[in-house]
């Protein structure tokens, strides 16, 4: 990257652990159009709801196994003997409600991807201007109004889990809003600034 030196300047949350840094520096914040990507930031972020985020990155291998590739398509089809399964499965949160959830939510993953497009578009139809934003400030915030906005839609059309905290995190994940700190070396700049 063209802004990094040898000891860059991260944002504090990365703290020491490898993977944190290996995610901060290589994922989080980076804009992604792909609604591969999207699915797999949907199930994690979910099944994070109430635990740490370093949690589901330990486990995201485990979760890559149990859901199929997070192939969109294959998620929506599984039945009660994959959440039987799933619940077995000691690499991945075992909550009943969580997996059931994730099954639920690719069908309406689908569903969107039929109405719009794609999911990509969709989430998109809600950002100013249809582009990403990157936040120029010392403080990350919890949730937005572009959040609150996509987590009322998503409710409204059956989605679980997906509520404007967990939203806000999945967008920061996927690029939608870059929140690194002004100073971090990771930090892209090559987005609107709000």
């Amino acid at each position: 990257m063209s802004n990094q030196t040898n000891n860059p300047t991260r944002c504090s949350w990365a703290g020491t652990d490898e993977l944190y840094i290996k995610y901060h520096d290589q994922e989080w914040g980076k804009e992604v159009h792909d609604d591969h990507t999207f699915f797999e930031f949907m199930i994690l972020e979910s099944a994070q709801a109430g635990l740490s985020w370093i949690t589901i990155l330990r486990r995201r291998e485990a979760y890559r196994k149990a859901f199929a590739n997070f192939d969109v398509q294959k998620v929506a089809a599984f039945t009660v003997n994959d959440v039987e399964r799933l619940l077995q499965d000691e690499g991945i949160i075992r909550n009943r409600l969580k997996i059931q959830t994730s099954i639920s939510n690719a069908k309406l993953f689908i569903d969107i991807q039929k109405e719009f497009g794609s999911f990509d578009k969709y989430l998109y139809s809600f950002m100013p201007g249809g582009k990403a934003i990157m936040n120029n400030s010392n403080a990350t915030p919890a949730t937005s109004p572009e959040s609150d906005a996509i987590a009322k839609d998503m409710k409204k059309r059956g989605f679980k889990f997906f509520g404007t905290t967990i939203c806000y995190a999945f967008m920061q994940a996927t690029g939608m809003v870059n929140d690194h700190i002004p100073t971090c070396s990771f930090k892209q700049t090559d987005a609107n600034l709000y």
